[in-house]
């Protein structure tokens, strides 16, 4: 089901769970400047952290809280369904993870930035979006292969 591109209502959706995953989206934030931007998180009333952009709510969820993943997943699919963005950008975890796979069967790009703090391997989010995303970026060198994109550090 993809979207005509002159239907695209949001050029840039970023998804991020609260805590370090959304200090390192925000640190993003100056990337967007030019652009109609809108984020996505688990947690209300974030509208003061975005000032000048929209920003919507979904519930949180881990692996470990099925029914919690199922919410989610239906929250963040409704957003994305009526954003219809441009590109999907996320930090992490569950809520970008599932913003990564709507937004792919969707038409748009798709971009997975693992956090920072993964100095070992790949989260399992960022392991599973390899598999769906455009773009998975990491932030160690060491990391890098031909699937995972070192571009130095980014965050």
């Amino acid at each position: 089901m993809q979207i005509d591109p002159a239907e695209r209502s949001a050029t840039v959706l970023a998804i991020a769970s609260i805590g370090g995953h959304w200090v390192e989206l925000q640190r993003l934030s100056p990337l967007f400047k030019e652009h109609d931007v809108t984020y996505i998180s688990n947690t209300r009333n974030m509208d003061t952290k975005v000032k000048g952009s929209k920003h919507y709510y979904v519930p949180d969820a881990n692996k470990d809280r099925k029914l919690d993943l199922i919410k989610c997943f239906f929250a963040v699919l409704r957003r994305v369904i009526l954003l219809k963005p441009r590109v999907v950008i996320t930090t992490g975890a569950a809520p970008g993870l599932m913003g990564i796979v709507v937004g792919k069967i969707l038409g748009a790009k798709t971009i997975w930035i693992d956090s920072i703090a993964n100095v070992e391997k790949l989260s399992l989010s960022g392991r599973i979006a390899l598999k769906v995303a455009d773009r998975v970026y990491t932030q160690w060198e060491h990391l890098s292969n031909d699937k995972i994109v070192y571009s130095g550090n980014l965050l």
